[in-house]
């Protein structure tokens, strides 16, 4: 029989993937942005009664409920955001044997590798995730007329996926894979077992990793297995490891400064030098094989995306909370100093026995400061939270998804100066409870 302590757990748990299930398949009951709220405080919920849960269950709860959570976000094709009709194309470019960064979709040189789940036939051309190619096509391929934006290890992801079918609904299932396993590695790595639920329960994991199958998962387990390694000593896997993170997505790198924390900046260890040299080999043999086929086409379209994510002098739309207090020509500048003195702060007093810690603070203090419209981005920040349980980071990755359904930048500066609250005053309470706590225990003050 099932204790009662277990109970109440498994009855949020069970509403939460009840809820995340008619998320995804868009149920009228709700418009979405509710759906969205009643997925959080179920999440809430869930991980609040975990902690009443008997040591020898939480492992195969949490597991139970990560493959759950994981499992729902496959009921429905992407719902939205259309990265992953990208990740088939460049999978199937792959495997007939011509470079991701050679050709445009819309090239007609690679027609041939066209079918109707990615350049759908007399549809209209008419739905949210479908466009026209200069020539008037229709097709599901997001920015059909550039270059793919996505680095080597995230195309070699996409290559190995390719015999799952070709479709999106194989990408879906290699991100309900790497959520789970996520998983399985946060329980593997994490000092409290109870940590991993803010991953595997976490409602983005059905929506962001599984639903839309965005390849940051692929970054964030990475990352984590890299920190994992460097934590037990093994410099040079650690490094292997995070260099394959940043050659996922880019946004890995912050995570490096938390795996160097905590040593003179003057006098690295010979652990530090193996780790960056390895990090860095890895992310260069990585890119060999792909800038030997294309050259420099292996930048892609990532000139072409800053400059359309506003991160451009002269049409920002990013640094919303900055703007508020600089004049736009010096965001971006006062941003780097922010960030660069999160960093040096990391390196000089960060623990390297909990190198999450450090990686934490400056990839969500980067997030806070450039305030992305992506909330997925925020993906590899849940991971570090299930890591270190500084869970006040959460509010972050929520920003953006309050940005991403309404966006402005009004809105951009509400969510995330709401997230800057809840980043600062959290940490505070605790800090004041655990004072209480203190003066409880020594039998209060002075008299």
């Amino acid at each position: 029989m099932t204790p009662r302590t277990v109970l109440p757990c498994l009855s949020a748990l069970a509403a939460l993937v009840t809820a995340l299930a008619l998320t995804v398949a868009r149920s009228g009951a709700l418009p979405l942005p509710a759906w969205y709220v009643l997925d959080t405080a179920l999440f809430a919920v869930a991980v609040l009664l975990l902690r009443e849960v008997p040591e020898r269950q939480v492992v195969p709860l949490i597991l139970a409920g990560g493959v759950a959570v994981a499992a729902v976000g496959l009921l429905a094709p992407p719902r939205t955001s259309d990265d992953a009709y990208r990740y088939v194309w460049d999978g199937r470019v792959q495997a007939a044997g011509i470079s991701p960064y050679a050709h445009t979709p819309d090239d007609p040189a690679l027609a041939r590798l066209r079918d109707p789940g990615l350049f759908p036939v007399g549809d209209g051309c008419t739905g949210w995730d479908e466009r026209r190619t200069s020539a008037g096509d229709c097709t599901r391929v997001n920015r059909p007329a550039v270059h793919t934006i996505y680095p080597p290890v995230a195309q070699l992801w996409f290559r190995a996926l390719h015999p799952l079918g070709g479709g999106v609904r194989g990408v879906q299932a290699g991100g309900a894979v790497l959520a789970v396993a996520t998983t399985g590695l946060l329980l593997a790595v994490a000092r409290e077992k109870r940590r991993a639920a803010l991953w595997g329960w976490f409602p983005g994991v059905t929506v962001w990793a599984v639903n839309d199958a965005h390849v940051d998962t692929l970054g964030a387990l990475l990352t984590v297995a890299g920190l994992g390694c460097a934590v037990r000593g093994r410099a040079v896997r650690g490094g292997l490891l995070l260099g394959g993170a940043v050659a996922t997505k880019l946004l890995p790198v912050l995570a490096l400064t938390g795996a160097l924390s905590g040593p003179s900046l003057r006098r690295p260890t010979r652990a530090d030098l193996l780790l960056v040299g390895s990090a860095a080999g890895a992310f260069a043999l990585a890119y060999l094989p792909y800038v030997v086929a294309s050259g420099t086409s292996v930048l892609g379209y990532l000139p072409g995306y800053l400059k359309e994510e506003g991160y451009e002098q002269g049409h920002l739309d990013r640094f919303g909370l900055l703007r508020l207090v600089l004049p736009d020509r010096l965001a971006p500048w006062g941003a780097a100093l922010v960030l660069g003195a999160v960093v040096l702060r990391v390196l000089r007093r960060g623990d390297r026995h909990r190198p999450w810690a450090g990686a934490l603070l400056v990839t969500g203090s980067a997030l806070l400061l450039v305030a992305p419209a992506y909330p997925w981005y925020g993906l590899l920040l849940v991971a570090l939270v299930a890591l270190d349980g500084r869970w006040e980071w959460l509010a972050v990755p929520a920003a953006g998804q309050a940005l991403y359904l309404t966006g402005g930048q009004g809105a951009q500066q509400l969510a995330y100066g709401a997230a800057l609250c809840v980043v600062v005053l959290v940490p505070l309470l605790r800090q004041r409870r655990a004072g209480r706590v203190a003066v409880a225990v020594t039998g209060g003050g002075e008299g």
